[in-house]
């Protein structure tokens, strides 16, 4: 059973029926999933969660499909919670550094929570053809779990696209297409074409669903940390609806019971090449305008305008939070430095959250006692990799003590 309600616009709360194909409201904005919560916390506990298997379908009464047989899934894993111990002791750290890896999720990417609800949901509401814009994981994402479900889709993507998200997303079924601009610019090309083409807009909360699985993150971290929020949350933001997820998730939780009104610091990391999220907080502005000539090779958070903006923002504030902007070579020289101390190899979307976790420690922002999250949205093994390699020649004499 689905104990949602209704649909509300998150601007203007105008509310809309569910059950219907939605897109943006008539505000233009997004729309958010209502629950009763009341029938909710009567019908489930915690405690029900250790006897299910791993996975957000875990929090299906979280969740608006109603019907069993439209989840979506594709062998979904609890992402893991991996303590940066050597960072912690080099940084005299009292507290906890952890990263959430949702690298392990299907198409190695956190991605798959988004666009698997927002595929159940296509299926449940007969859908059959879903298009979007992507900088590549997400793409990938909804590729694979339309193919699951035997729906058509259609990409566009910015030119410099890794090859391996384009080469991914045409190996999982979907019709791929480069195009000579960002992600905004293929969002054009979507929206302008639900009418020509007859497909459905599945971009970054044009769609009410990929929030909610997002949220799931927040679901999955508070149960991980036994129903007690961390002190700060690090958030790689691009569109956002991870973070926007997770604070509706925090919500939800408190009004059934499960947790109280603490918050973690929530915090929009982005990059100096493209921080239009920094630069309205820093203003005390609640929209966002368009980035000009945008640049970060992190292009999971190379999105110039971000529709849910005063979102994100107002859960930056709410949270006593903060955005921050990292350098280009410091997101690298992060990826590169817990690789090499911790064995753990981030993408450059979540190096960039090491990086500002670092320098927030350093100008004390960020006490050494607090407990903070670092989510990784994604494999490091999706993006180019350079480094030094030696090379030994085994038809010639070898000098063993070069190795010591």
């Amino acid at each position: 059973m689905s104990f949602i309600t209704h649909l509300e616009c998150s601007y203007t709360g105008e509310r809309y029926e569910a059950g219907h194909v939605h897109g943006l409201s008539s505000a233009g904005k997004p729309l958010l999933v209502r629950y009763d919560l009341g029938s909710l916390s009567k019908m489930l506990s915690k405690e029900a969660f250790g006897e299910r298997a791993d996975g957000f379908w875990r929090y299906r009464e979280f969740l608006p499909v109603a019907k069993p047989e439209n989840r979506i899934t594709l062998g979904e894993v609890m992402t893991p919670l991996i303590r940066l111990s050597h960072f912690e002791k080099r940084a005299g750290v009292t507290g906890e550094i952890i990263v959430k890896d949702e690298g392990r999720l299907p198409t190695g990417s956190f991605k798959a929570r988004g666009l698997a609800l927002a595929v159940s949901m296509a299926k449940e509401l007969g859908l059959n053809h879903l298009a979007m814009p992507t900088n590549g994981n997400a793409g990938a994402a909804m590729a694979a779990y339309a193919s699951a479900a035997g729906m058509k889709t259609t990409v566009f993507c910015p030119d410099d696209t890794p090859q391996v998200n384009v080469d991914e997303i045409a190996l999982q079924g979907g019709d791929v297409y480069r195009v000579n601009g960002l992600i905004n610019d293929c969002g054009r090309i979507v929206g302008e074409g639900k009418e020509k083409a007859g497909w459905f807009d599945v971009s970054t909360l044009k769609e009410p669903y990929r929030i909610e699985g997002k949220k799931t993150m927040g679901l999955e971290l508070a149960e991980q940390l036994g129903w007690e929020l961390p002190d700060a949350i690090f958030y790689p933001t691009g569109g956002g609806t991870g973070l926007i997820g997770m604070w509706k998730a925090f919500d939800e939780l408190e009004a059934i019971g499960w947790i109280g009104p603490k918050r973690p610091k929530m915090i929009a990391v982005q990059a100096a090449g493209c921080a239009p999220i920094v630069k309205a907080w820093e203003a005390g502005e609640e929209h966002a305008p368009l980035w000009e000539n945008a640049w970060t090779a992190a292009a999971g958070i190379r999105v110039p305008i971000a529709v849910g903006d005063f979102l994100i923002l107002r859960a930056v504030r709410a949270s006593d939070g903060f955005a921050v902007a990292v350098e280009e070579n410091d997101i690298f020289n992060a990826r590169d430095a817990v690789a090499r101390e911790e064995g753990l190899l981030l993408c450059p979307e979540g190096a960039a959250t090491y990086a500002a976790c670092r320098q927030s420690l350093e100008d004390g922002r960020i006490s050494k006692s607090d407990r903070v999250v670092l989510f990784n949205c994604a494999t490091g093994l999706k993006y180019p990799m350079e480094a030094k390699t030696g090379f030994v020649d085994r038809t010639k004499p070898i000098d063993y003590s070069q190795f010591k």
